[in-house]
């Protein structure tokens, strides 16, 4: 079940180095949230495939439902009701919910499934 994938590995850093470039440079709303979103499941995703052997659709599931959970803690307020002040665990748990979000994710997970269908069908041939 445990194994190092170096490839899943190196997307899972390129993204991230993306994401801190967004988060840090870019303020143009769309980019900065919603293109955000959609590459944070993706990353996500290559951050777990980089470790675990599991079919892609599962973990493409254990990202989606982190993702929606996250969501759904923002919906609630968590940040307010747990009094939390640490700025970077506001950054991972975010502070407003937007059902944008939700549909980012979904078409991040959608994108990794479509690219893990096309690398395995050139392989099988």
């Amino acid at each position: 079940m445990l194994k190092f994938i170096p490839k899943n590995f190196i997307v899972f850093i390129l993204l991230l180095i993306i994401e801190v470039i967004i988060a840090l440079y870019i303020k143009q709303h769309f980019i900065r949230h919603v293109f955000g979103d959609y590459l944070c499941v993706i990353m996500l995703f290559y951050f777990f495939r980089s470790f675990l052997k599991l079919k892609p659709i599962y973990t493409a599931l254990i990202v989606l439902i982190i993702s929606f959970f996250i969501e759904i803690l923002q919906l609630i307020n968590i940040i307010s009701i747990l009094n939390i002040q640490n700025n970077i665990i506001k950054i991972i748990l975010g502070t407003s919910f937007s059902v944008i979000d939700l549909v980012a994710y979904c078409l991040g997970i959608l994108t990794v499934l479509i690219i893990e269908k096309l690398n395995s069908s050139q392989f099988s041939h």
